[in-house]
C-alpha cells in the first residue's frame, strides 16, 4: 500500500473524501461460488506496517520533514511498534482462522534479518519460520514477499537500487531465505509495486530517499530492480527445492504488479497521448519485460532504455495484480509527470479521497490474462475507518473477479488489503484499511469489524 496510489505514480492531486460506491451490490449468497475450485482467499500485509520495532531506511524518514515544514509523515507519528506483529502472530493467525482464509501474503524484513551487511539474524529467521510452519499447520498457503518497499540502512547508505551493487546483496538475502524456509513456503514475491516504490521515490519525492521530479533516476531504479529480481527467481529456483504443499511445484514465483485505469481527461489528442504513455510506463513496461526479457522504457525528451536481461524472461510463474481505484489524466507538459491527475466530481471516494471504480479490477484482470499467466490478485481494500462501505466495494471487486474468470481470465486468488489496520506509509495512521481496526499504542487488540462477515461469507462460498 502507498500514498502514492493517490499520487498515480506521478502526481497528487488533494480532494475531498465522498464514500459509498455506485452499482448494485451482488447477494451474499451466491458470491464466491463463480469462482475456480481451488481459489486461495486470503488477506495481505507488509512486515514494516504491523511488525513494529522495525531499524531501517524508513525510521530515520519517519521522524523528519519536508523543506517546508510539513512532516514525512501524515498524522507524524512514527511507525513504532505498528500493531506488535511481532509479538502477537498468535493473534493474527487467529484472526485469519475465524475468517476462513486459505492463503496469507507476508513480507520478511530485510534490516531484521541482516541488520549489518553479512550479520545474520538467526533468532528472528527462526521466528519467521515458525510462521510459515503454523501457516502451513492451519492449512494456510503463505506467499512470502521479499522486498515491500523498505531496505537495511547500510543498504540505503550505498544508494540502494539507484545502483547496480544492490542486486548482488538483495540476491544473497533471498537465497539465504529461500534456503531456510524451503520446506514451508513455495509461493514467493521478490518485489512488491517495482512501479510505485521507485515512483514515489524518485518523483513525487514522498517516500525515502525523497528525491523529487527525477524521471531518469526513477526509470533507472526500475530497470535496476528487474535486473535484481531475475537474479532473485534464479537464486529461489535454485535453493528452494522442496514442494511444501505437494502440488508438484517446489517454487512459484510472482511480481506484485500495481496497476491501475489511467483515462485521459478529454478526446485532445495531448491529453490521450500522455494518458497512453502513463499508462505504458505504470501498466505495461513491467509484465512486458517479464515476458520479453527485455527492458523498455521510453520517456521522451528524458530517458530511453532498451535492454536484454539474463533471466528475466520465465522468472515468474504467475502474475499478481494490486488494485484500488483508478486516475483521470490531464496532460501537465511543465511537471516532470508530464501529467496531472484528478477525480470526476460526484464520483464516489473512500476516506483517502480515491475513485472507487470495480469495473477497474474486472479489465485489468481481462488485460493481463492476455498474457498467458495464471493472475491473482495481491492486493485490493479501501481506506473506511467507519466500515460504512468495505463491505460492499469487497463484494464488487469479487463480483467483478467472477467476470472476468467467467469471461476466461485464469485467476486462482485473491488478497484482501489488509488485515488489520496499520502503518500507511507516508499516511501514518489516518488511513484504515483493515478488516479488523487495531488499539495502537494501548492494547494493539484486533477488534472485529462489520465486513469480516462480508469477507468470511464470500469465502465459505468459494468451490472447495
Amino acid at each position: 500500500m502507498t500514498r502514492a496510489l493517490a499520487a498515480v505514480l506521478f502526481a497528487l492531486v488533494g480532494c475531498t473524501p465522498r464514500p459509498g460506491l455506485d452499482g448494485a451490490v451482488p447477494s451474499l449468497d451466491t458470491l464466491g461460488k463463480g469462482l475456480p475450485k481451488g481459489f486461495l482467499w486470503g488477506t495481505a500485509t507488509a512486515a514494516h506496517q504491523i511488525e513494529g520495532g522495525n531499524d531501517n531506511d524508513w525510521t530515520d524518514w519517519e521522524a523528519g520533514s519536508f523543506p517546508d515544514g510539513t512532516p514525512h509523515i501524515a498524522d507524524g507519528k512514527p511507525s513504532g511498534q505498528a500493531c506488535d506483529s511481532w509479538n502477537r502472530f498468535d493473534e493474527d493467525l487467529a484472526a485469519m482462522q475465524a475468517m476462513g482464509v486459505t492463503t496469507y501474503r507476508f513480507s520478511v524484513e530485510w534490516s531484521r534479518l541482516e541488520p549489518t551487511e553479512g550479520a545474520w539474524d538467526a533468532a528472528a529467521m527462526a521466528r519467521y519460520r515458525d510462521w510459515t510452519v503454523r501457516l502451513r499447520a492451519a492449512g494456510i498457503e503463505p506467499m512470502v514477499t521479499l522486498h515491500h518497499f523498505t531496505l537495511p540502512k547500510w543498504v540505503a547508505a550505498r544508494k540502494g537500487f539507484e545502483t547496480t551493487d544492490t542486486q548482488a546483496a538483495f540476491e544473497a538475502f533471498v537465497r539465504r531465505v529461500g534456503a531456510e524456509l524451503q520446506d514451508t513456503v513455495d509461493f514467493w514475491c521478490p518485489f512488491n509495486e517495482i512501479n510505485v516504490y521507485a515512483a514515489q521515490g524518485y518523483l513525487s519525492g514522498v517516500w525515502p530517499p525523497g528525491t523529487k521530479d527525477d524521471t531518469a533516476l526513477q526509470v533507472t531504479v526500475m530497470s535496476n530492480m528487474l535486473k535484481a529480481h531475475a537474479k532473485a527467481a534464479a537464486g529461489l529456483r535454485e535453493v528452494d527445492t522442496v514442494d511444501a504443499n505437494g502440488d508438484g511445484a517446489a517454487t512459484v514465483i510472482t511480481h506484485a504488479h500495481h496497476v491501475r485505469v489511467f483515462q485521459p481527461a478529454s478526446h485532445s489528442v495531448l491529453d490521450t497521448a500522455i494518458a497512453g504513455l502513463t499508462d505504458d510506463v505504470a501498466n505495461e513496461a513491467i509484465p512486458r519485460a517479464f515476458q520479453t526479457g527485455r527492458i523498455r522504457f521510453s520517456v521522451p525528451g528524458t530517458i530511453e532504455i532498451d535492454e536484454a536481461v539474463d533471466g528475466l524472461a520465465g522468472s515468474i510463474d504467475v502474475l499478481s495484480l494490486n488494485y484500488y481505484t483508478r486516475d483521470i489524466i490531464r496532460a501537465d507538459l511543465g511537471s516532470a509527470a508530464l501529467s496531472q491527475s484528478y477525480f470526476k466530481g460526484g464520483r464516489p471516494r473512500n476516506d483517502l479521497g480515491w475513485d472507487l471504480y470495480p469495473d477497474g479490477l474486472y479489465l485489468m484482470l481481462k488485460r493481463f490474462s492476455s498474457y498467458g499467466w495464471p493472475l491473482y490478485v495481491s492486493e485490493n481494500g479501501t481506506a473506511d475507518a467507519a466500515d460504512d462501505f468495505r463491505s460492499d466495494y469487497l463484494a464488487q471487486h469479487v463480483a467483478a473477479i467472477e467476470r472476468a474468470v467467467k469471461e476466461g481470465a485464469d485467476v486462482r486468488g485473491y488478497y484482501h488489503w489488509s488485515l488489520m489496520d496499520n502503518f500507511e506509509w507516508a499516511e501514518g495512521y489516518t488511513a484504515s484499511f483493515g478488516l479488523y481496526a487495531v488499539d495502537f499504542g494501548n492494547t494493539f487488540a484486533r477488534n472485529k469489524r462489520p465486513s469480516v462477515d462480508t469477507f468470511t461469507a464470500i469465502g465459505a462460498n468459494i468451490p472447495r
